[in-house]
């Protein structure tokens, strides 16, 4: 169904995003294809490998209220309790936030900096892809005719790790993001961290600001916090909308990654140990 009618068809779930589109008739799809039914699809779950498997259709209250998912991956409910109101959540889907490419998607800069994956299935079997890799710029995914989300998948949290997902909207509460700023860290050796910092709403795509991981993790001083947070906004490549200059969300990422680094900074190193694997939530 997804495949025929020459691409007019498009696939449907919580339809939050899809639903305003068809109505200011910016899209006009030939067949809505509802996959929320389909086995698997609202699914939340950790593997024998500590996965954590999450259904493309899973709605974001179920992840952000999930203490399956509070206790592994923080950072994701943070990222989804940001989004929208409490009922709009009740219907907006992960996959949805993923396949939209939307470059102020809350929850991409969070599963950027978890190393997540995409399971996809279609005419010719399932594939998995790194969700980087899913993404290639505004609206546009590596789908193709037929295929379809069918799960996100999260690695284990290293021991000790921490996030932080920071975000400035028009409004104080649910906007879209006009910036955002996911900072993730977890120990390694000693008094040493890694870094992962992803940014949203500030380029094409969410984006991995790599040379300032590298600069905090050479040196978490108030130089060294200070020159990662510039990195970030030099990593960014924002544009003027309706809602902010391309100049001041450069501005606005360097204080939310700042706050970011910081707050996990304030943390203290403690590997902890990851929870083992369990059944639904």
């Amino acid at each position: 169904m997804l495949a025929g009618r020459g691409g007019a068809a498009q696939a449907y779930q919580g339809g939050t995003d899809l639903l305003i589109r068809i109505r200011q008739g910016s899209s006009q799809p030939g067949r809505l294809v509802d996959l929320k039914g389909l086995p698997g699809m609202q699914e939340l779950r950790v593997d024998d490998e500590g996965w954590l498997i999450l259904g493309a259709a899973c709605p974001m209250n179920r992840i952000a209220e999930s203490p399956l998912v509070q206790e592994r991956h923080d950072l994701l409910v943070q990222a989804c309790r940001s989004i929208g109101s409490y009922q709009l959540r009740s219907r907006a889907t992960i996959g949805g936030n993923c396949c939209n490419a939307s470059p102020a998607a809350d929850t991409l800069p969070a599963l950027y900096c978890l190393s997540a994956a995409v399971e996809i299935y279609g005419i010719a079997g399932t594939r998995i892809l790194p969700v980087d890799e899913l993404i290639l710029g505004p609206g546009r995914v590596a789908l193709q005719s037929g295929e379809f989300l069918t799960s996100i998948r999260v690695p284990p949290s290293p021991p000790g790790a921490f996030g932080v997902y920071n975000k400035l909207g028009s409004t104080k509460k649910g906007d879209i993001a006009v910036a955002s700023v996911a900072v993730y860290a977890w120990p390694e050796g000693g008094a040493r961290r890694q870094w992962r910092i992803a940014m949203g709403a500030v380029a094409p795509a969410p984006v991995r600001a790599v040379e300032a991981e590298a600069v905090i993790a050479a040196s978490d001083s108030q130089t060294g916090i200070a020159r990662a947070a510039a990195l970030c906004a030099a990593a960014a490549q924002p544009i003027d909308d309706a809602r902010a200059s391309a100049a001041y969300r450069r501005v606005v990422v360097v204080e939310l990654a700042r706050r970011g680094i910081e707050a996990v900074l304030r943390m203290p190193i403690r590997p902890g140990s990851v929870p083992a694997a369990g059944g639904p939530a």
